[in-house]
């Protein structure tokens, strides 16, 4: 099968994080997601109480705080590179970054859209928004409306790039990860 890159992604409250948790404890390698320790850290060195969807109002430099998030991600898939495993899992890829950037209204250059073009996953899996699953938290601001947006947007930004993202059923934990696995084995 080779090294295979697989991108679970979704918008937030879509189950997406207990899917690659599952997967783990299935023995597979995942990368976890990193803009939740990301968005904590901004919201404390903010000192900010207020609900706000969108954790740049948190950081002083949105742009940087995007940046540290795309060489993060950057990063996971560099070092899946060098695992000696089969297949990664990433809680989130790359073109999430431009997919929120576009969401939020933000501009981004040739830096941003270099490194969605230079580090290619295998697939991507995309988990859509399940308003019967879907809560907020302290680091989860969005909105259920908010959520159905960025899902577009993932959609539009992972097309973009061309990917051809699969949609995960709105199903128990165990039978998304059967799915997904079943497909890659179809792939």
């Amino acid at each position: 099968m080779g090294k295979n890159k697989v991108v679970i992604t979704g918008a937030p409250g879509t189950g997406k994080t207990s899917i690659v948790n599952g997967l783990e404890s299935k023995g597979f390698h995942c990368f976890h997601e990193i803009i939740r320790d990301m968005t904590s850290k901004a919201k404390q060195e903010g000192q900010s109480e207020e609900y706000i969807s969108n954790p740049l109002v948190f950081v002083d430099d949105a742009m940087k705080f995007n940046k540290d998030l795309l060489q993060g991600r950057t990063a996971h898939y560099k070092q899946s590179l060098k695992t000696n495993v089969p297949i990664s899992f990433f809680d989130r890829g790359i073109p999430d970054v431009l997919a929120y950037m576009d969401f939020f209204g933000q501009t981004y250059d040739q830096y941003f859209i270099s490194h969605c073009e230079n580090h290619r996953y295998d697939s991507v899996f995309i988990v859509p928004p399940w308003k019967e699953i879907y809560v907020s938290d302290n680091e989860r601001m969005e909105t259920f409306e908010e959520a159905e947006s960025i899902h577009h947007s993932l959609m539009k930004t992972y097309t973009q790039f061309g990917y051809n993202p699969i949609e995960v059923p709105k199903d128990a934990v165990l039978n998304r990860i059967d799915f997904i696995l079943e497909t890659l084995n179809e792939l």
